[in-house]
C-alpha cells in the first residue's frame, strides 16, 4: 500500500490542500462562523453557540486556528481569568470562501433533495396504481 507522503511528512502539495487543512473539517468551518457571526466569544460562549462539541475538540479546533492565524486569543489579566476569541483579518477573509461552498451546497442539496421526492412520488404513484388495479377476491 502506497504511503501517503503529504501526511508523513506533513507537507502540502497544492493551494486547495493547504486551504482545506487551514479551514475544512467540521469544527473549525463552524468556529470561524460562529465568530462572524456573533463577534468576539469568551470560550464558554463560543462552546454554548456550538452545542455538540466536546471540550477537547473545541480547545484543539481553537489552537489550531490560533496557529494558523485565523482567529486571535486576548487575555485579560483579571481575577477571574477572562480570554477571548475572535477572527483575524486572515480569518475574515475567509469568509466569502465559505459563503460559496455554502451556496454550493444548497444547491447541491436542493437537487438531491428534489431527486429523492421525484423517486418518492414516481413509487406512490405506482403503488397507487397498483392497488387501483387489484380486485381482492372475496
Amino acid at each position: 500500500m502506497k504511503e501517503d507522503k503529504s501526511k508523513r511528512s506533513g507537507n502540502i502539495y497544492c493551494p486547495l490542500e493547504y486551504g482545506l487543512h487551514v479551514f475544512g473539517g467540521k469544527w473549525k468551518s463552524r468556529a470561524i462562523c460562529v465568530l462572524n457571526d456573533k463577534g468576539t466569544l469568551r470560550y464558554n460562549q463560543l462552546r454554548d453557540e456550538m452545542s455538540e462539541i466536546t471540550d477537547a475538540m473545541l480547545a484543539s479546533t481553537l489552537k489550531d486556528l490560533m496557529q494558523e492565524g485565523i482567529i486571535e486569543r486576548k487575555q485579560y489579566g483579571e481575577i477571574p481569568p477572562r480570554v477571548e476569541y475572535s477572527l483575524t483579518d486572515k480569518g475574515k477573509s475567509i469568509l466569502p470562501i465559505l459563503e460559496t461552498i455554502r451556496q454550493w451546497s444548497n444547491e447541491q442539496f436542493k437537487k438531491e433533495a428534489a431527486g429523492k421526492m421525484e423517486a418518492a412520488i414516481a413509487r406512490l404513484e405506482a403503488a397507487e396504481k397498483a392497488r387501483c388495479n387489484y380486485e381482492p377476491s372475496f
